[in-house]
Formats: C-alpha cells, structure tokens, sequence
C-alpha cells in the first residue's frame, strides 16, 4: 500500500506487501523488497535499497544511497523510561528522529534507535553490520564501521575513520576519538584518544592489555613459586 500523500521520485520499485505511509517523501530509482514499511513523514534520497523487512520509522531522514538489509529497523524507540516512586517504569516519548547520511550501509538486524531529544545520526559512508546496536542520541561518524553484535549505548559518540571490533560495547555519554580501532569484546567505560588501539574490559592502551595478558598467562606459575618460598620461610623458621 502507498499512501496518496507520499511522494515517490522515478524509477521507483514497490515490492509485495511494502507499506509507505502519509508524507513519506523518497527519491528516484528507489527499491523496496517485500514487506517494507516506511512510516509517516520518512524522507529518503535517490537510489534507496532496502530489502525485505526492513523499517524506516516516523520522520526518519535518510541520504543518497543507502542500503538497508534485512530485518534493519531505523528510527525505533530508544531505552528511554524513568523509574518511578511506585518502582513501575515511565515510558519517556521519543521524539527524535534518526538520521542516515549519504552512503551509509546497515547490515541484517542491525537497530539505530530513534532520540528521546535531538538526533541519532550516521555519518556519511559508515557501516554497521549485522545486529549492531545504536543507542539514542548516539553519533557515528564518517567512514567508521561497527563490527557483528557492537552495542552503543545512549549518547555516545564514535568520530570518523574508527572501528569497533566485534561485540564492543560502550557505556554512555562517552566519546572515542577519530580513527581509533577498538578489538573485538572490549568494554569501554569512558573516553578513548583519538588515534589509539584499545583493549579489553575495561579498554585500555592495547599494549597495556597485552603486558597485563601476558601477566596473567604466568599467574599459575607465579602462585606456585609464592608457596615453594613460603614453605621454605617456614623450614627456615622451624630450623
């Protein structure tokens, strides 16, 4: 179904089952494979691929030829709730859009949340793979790429030229720098240099994570060692 008020640009392809709902506004040459729902008011650029199942929620902006894969879902609600005195949980409105610009590739249920305020943006020619997820008010910048199972939580902002390896996650309000690299399963509790290799949980220096691996390789030996002189203080003791 395609609404009478969206606006769709030439050459445009509308599979089985897709929905584009009022105000939806896309450009030319755009693809929807089966089963693709674009909310109201979405607007969208030229040569737009999105394949089946794939969503674009309300008011969403998306740039010039982006791919979205399948099952991606942009612009769903973030995890914004308050506790309350009651200890139930108020669910905050989410009224922020999420923004994709040019280039920008999302691989299969990958999720960028929607902002409580402001916006959730990629930057232009990022990619995120398969189940990534972006939290609200999150920023991603140009040419970075999150590897399968990243996980960014609300607020954080990741500068250009990074990668994050596969199943690194942020805590939020936090910034990691300009083309740094960030290994696969780290943890990264607080701001990271532009430029830099980080490491493990919590992330650090990758040299200082490999110093303390190699450390930690020789612990069964060294806790051995501890008890041969303990015993040997007491022999000395007793004689």
């Amino acid at each position: 179904m395609i609404a009478k008020t969206a606006r769709l640009g030439a050459g445009a392809h509308i599979g089985p089952y897709c929905f584009v709902d009022e105000q939806v506004e896309m450009g030319s040459k755009a693809v929807l494979h089966s089963f693709v729902t674009i909310y109201r008011g979405a607007k969208i650029g030229n040569d737009f691929f999105a394949h089946a199942h794939a969503v674009v929620r309300e008011f969403c902006r998306i740039g010039d030829r982006v791919i979205l894969q399948n099952g991606v879902i942009i612009g769903g609600d973030g995890l914004g709730f308050a506790k309350q005195k009651d200890g139930t949980w108020y669910k905050m409105r989410q009224s922020g859009p999420a923004v994709l610009e040019d280039d920008v590739e999302v691989q299969s249920n990958a999720c960028v949340d929607r902002a409580t305020v402001g916006e959730t943006r990629i930057g232009r020619g990022a990619k995120l793979d398969d189940l990534v997820l972006v939290g609200h008010a999150s920023r991603v910048g140009a040419n970075s790429m999150l590897c399968g199972q990243v996980g960014l939580a609300g607020s954080t902002k990741v500068g250009s030229s990074c990668i994050l390896a596969g199943q690194v996650g942020t805590a939020g309000h936090l910034t990691v720098g300009d083309g740094t690299v960030i290994t696969a399963q780290s943890g990264v509790p607080s701001d990271v240099p532009a430029r830099s290799l980080f490491s493990g949980y919590p992330a650090v220096d990758n040299r200082q994570w490999l110093k303390t691996m190699a450390a930690l390789n020789r612990l069964p030996e060294l806790q051995k060692r501890v008890r041969e002189l303990e015993e040997e203080i007491k022999r000395l003791g007793s004689a």
